[in-house]
């Protein structure tokens, strides 16, 4: 029993210091800094999840009408493809699911087309 519960909190230990590694690798502390903030309408419900899937942001909204948006920052650009003026590197942005029958993108930075896109209920079942 003595050795089950050394191997529990060995391997608890360890994914801690994984997480610690890609934290730092990825430079989690700067974005922080990086990432506006985000006034939402005071009828909207937002719920934050964890960021899975290597986003680095998520949250899930709920509009008055009952109708559920999910959203999250991709910041590394590694979850999908958001066009930009450098050939070199893609910016971050922000995708929206459901909005208008797909998912809609925005850069990190267009807040209020952000909100906008969370807010459309055009086309949406």
């Amino acid at each position: 029993m003595n050795e089950k519960l050394n191997q529990e909190i060995l391997a608890e230990a360890n994914t801690k210091l994984t997480r610690y590694r890609i934290e730092d690798a990825q430079n989690w502390r700067e974005e922080i800094d990086r990432i506006p903030f985000i006034q939402f309408p005071a009828d909207w419900k937002v719920q934050v999840i964890p960021p899975f899937g290597d986003a680095v942001v998520r949250f899930r909204v709920e509009l008055p009408d009952g109708t559920h948006k999910s959203i999250y920052l991709d910041a590394r650009c590694s979850l999908g493809y958001w066009p930009t003026t450098s050939a070199a590197k893609q910016s971050p942005y922000w995708e929206v699911y459901p909005y208008r029958g797909d998912c809609g993108r925005c850069s990190m930075d267009e807040i209020d087309r952000l909100l906008d896109m969370i807010g459309d209920t055009k086309d949406e079942e």
